[in-house]
């Protein structure tokens, strides 16, 4: 006690009285003009990009027509993984518990690169569009394809939509003072008018530019925080001293941990144990950079595998980044606003930031409203608003997609195009209000650490879908019935610890833990450890005692048959993938359209003209009288985006070692 109380006195100079609600500084008029260039800088790039894309065929559309180059790829892939729910929770973990949440960003360099040179030439050589698609290909049938469609809306809810509204919405409510439950209205309403149907191409270079934009707005804050601190020794000094003055008596409530700059942590009583790091970590994390739509999708819009590796370098190289951009200035807030950011009295927290359990999540908000000067806070606003509206509409759009064409499709196969379209709508509407129902569940989880929260709901449900990517990649023995009912056990496994997070919510500070002792005892990366363990274990043993997989479910779907030749069948109605489908309606409705356009009495030369625009701004194309709607048939998967330039393949194979030196080395500094 005595430790505690002088730590106290030696507290952060800096450190003010509570503020409820921050008391930051409202944005100016300068800050509101830069807020709309910045808009207008982003539209503008969008549009250029729906000039010169070809979005009217599902390659052009989905795969921006295969043809990006490795620097817009590299740069959407690390601006798709770093949106305003990291900038809000690493720079929130920082604050509340030092550097060890860092690992999951340091644990993606090397994953991104494992996407690259060995999962995506298998993607490549299978021709698939999507995730689920190389999944019903690989094994056949359409239970293990179900599944994956739901685990991926639950997944899309529980851990991207809620996750990024909820961080929007806190800083929107810290820089305008308002309900946080209004400024989630305000980003859907903006969101809705943001929505532009300009496919991956657009998508991409949008997130090129913003990435800029944020990485050049998130070191100019930690510069200023820097500044402000008084440096390097200031930040290793201060942050341990940086202690509320109101605390519950005789508790830990408002210490910072002992090992806050270590990544490698007691193994039994710390937050991140490091056999977990390493292990339970990287299981969930395989998932997300190597099998997630979202993810994967940028790596095939590549012109060529070595464009493809060139980004994922890229990205790992920027990976390196948040460590120093995000999540020191987020320490740096503690020391600054102690009594704000690290307050450890419920009541208090609840004045302050409306969530008694804690208010480290806004550490990153509050350095832009109070250090930066006006014009650079309304750019930061503006970055943090524009990328939660990105990530937004993109997973919007493969949520609707995967419902509407992989489950609702399945069950009603002779649905119209327009029953199609107005499903998918009303499905994003049904998305909206479960992610905002769900927000304040977010609110409470995990001590207050948004980031946190995001890394233990996918280590319950991530790594039986990794477990059965990685066998099906790489163990052709693996048939459907072991990963179906290998992903089933994982799943029920998962779900029932995930429920029991939820009935028995971590304890405060000053409350004794009485949660039973599979989740008071049994951390969640060990948890993902076991998961992964029992759902590897229940795959195998089912594939061996059942039959051997179809040759058509190995060829060119492996990594040791990517090369094999293939033979492309004509395809029945019911083995028509979501995308392929997606196509035919797109085809029927200009059909549709043009034939009533061409009636003299249907419409007039004026709305001929609107139909025109309207068909352009969704990236249609009109079609002659005599065009008929083709059959579709699959294309042979085209095995020359396998192959490499010697010299470039070199290039980038040495820089990949660089990479992974620079990683290591940083990594073992830390630890």
């Amino acid at each position: 006690m005595t430790l505690d109380l002088a730590a106290t006195q030696q507290g952060s100079t800096m450190s003010t009285t509570p503020s409820p609600g921050g008391g930051s500084p409202p944005l100016g008029a300068l800050d509101i003009v830069v807020l709309v260039l910045y808009f207008v800088l982003v539209l503008a790039v969008g549009f250029w990009s729906m000039w010169k894309t070809k979005r009217s065929t599902v390659d052009g559309y989905f795969l921006a027509g295969k043809s990006m180059t490795w620097w817009p790829v590299g740069a959407s892939l690390f601006s798709s993984n770093i949106g305003s729910g990291h900038l809000i929770g690493l720079a929130g973990s920082g604050a509340a518990a030092g550097i060890g949440a860092i690992a999951y960003e340091w644990n993606g360099i090397f994953m991104v690169l494992l996407l690259a040179w060995i999962f995506l030439p298998i993607y490549l050589a299978s021709g698939v569009t999507t995730m689920p698609e190389y999944l019903q290909r690989r094994y056949g049938g359409r239970r293990t394809h179900l599944f994956m469609a739901v685990l991926f809306l639950f997944i899309y809810i529980f851990t991207k939509m809620s996750v990024d509204m909820y961080a929007g919405a806190l800083f929107i409510k810290m820089a305008l003072q308002w309900d946080i439950y209004l400024a989630i209205v305000l980003l859907l309403a903006i969101t809705a008018l943001y929505t532009v149907a300009g496919g991956l191409a657009t998508v991409i270079y949008t997130d090129a530019a913003q990435t800029v934009i944020m990485l050049a707005g998130a070191l100019i804050l930690m510069g200023f925080s820097f500044a402000e601190v008084g440096g390097w020794n200031a930040l290793m000094e201060g942050y341990l001293k940086a202690i509320p003055s109101v605390r519950v008596p005789n508790t830990t409530c408002g210490i910072p941990r002992g090992d806050s700059f270590h990544i490698f942590r007691d193994p039994v009583d710390s937050d991140l144990p490091w056999p977990g790091v390493i292990i339970g970590m990287s299981v969930p994390s395989m998932w997300y950079w190597c099998s997630d739509q979202v993810i994967v999708q940028r790596s095939l819009a590549a012109k060529t595998l070595t464009h493809a590796k060139g980004g994922s370098l890229l990205a790992a190289y920027l990976k390196l980044l948040p460590f120093f951009a995000i999540m020191l200035p987020g320490m740096i807030s503690r020391i600054l606003y102690t009594d704000d950011v690290a307050c450890a009295d419920p009541e208090l927290c609840k004045q302050i930031c409306d969530n008694p359990v804690g208010c480290t999540d806004t550490a990153y908000a509050r350095l832009v409203l109070e250090l930066l000067p006006a014009g650079l806070r309304g750019l930061m606003m503006a970055v943090m608003i524009a990328a939660l509206i990105s990530s937004l509409t993109s997973v919007f759009n493969s949520a609707s997609t995967i419902f509407t064409m992989d489950l609702w499709k399945m069950y009603r196969s002779g649905a119209s195009e327009w029953e199609l379209m107005i499903v998918g709508r009303v499905f994003v509407l049904i998305l909206v209000v479960a992610s905002i129902l769900w927000i304040p569940v977010i609110q409470a989880s995990q001590g207050g650490q948004l980031f946190i929260y995001i890394q233990s709901i996918s280590t319950y449900l991530q790594p039986p879908v990794s477990i059965i990517f990685l066998l099906g990649c790489f163990w052709t023995r693996t048939n459907e019935k072991g990963a179906f009912w290998g992903v089933a056990m994982g799943l029920t496994i998962g779900c029932v610890r995930m429920l029991l997070d939820f009935i028995y919510p971590a304890p405060l500070c000053f409350e004794q833990d009485d949660r039973p002792a599979v989740v008071k005892s049994l951390h969640y990366l060990y948890f993902s450890t076991l998961l992964s363990f029992i759902t590897l274990v229940v795959v195998v043993l089912v594939s061996l005692a059942t039959d051997k997989p179809k040759a058509e479910q190995i060829d060119r779907l492996t990594w040791f048959t990517r090369f094999a030749p293939v033979e492309v069948k004509e395809q029945s109605v019911e083995e028509v993938t979501g995308h392929e489908m997606a196509e035919m309606v797109m085809e029927k409705a200009v059909d549709s359209t043009r034939k009533e356009s061409s009636d003299p009495g249907s419409s007039s030369r004026r709305q001929s003209r609107l139909v025109s625009a309207l068909y352009w701004l969704c990236g249609m194309e009109r079609r002659s009288d005599e065009a008929e709607r083709r059959p579709v048939t699959p294309m042979a998967p085209d095995l020359s985006q396998l192959k490499e330039n010697p010299s470039l393949k070199t290039l980038v194979n040495a820089n990949v070692v660089i990479c992974l030196s620079v990683a290591v080395f940083i990594i073992s500094y830390w630890a």
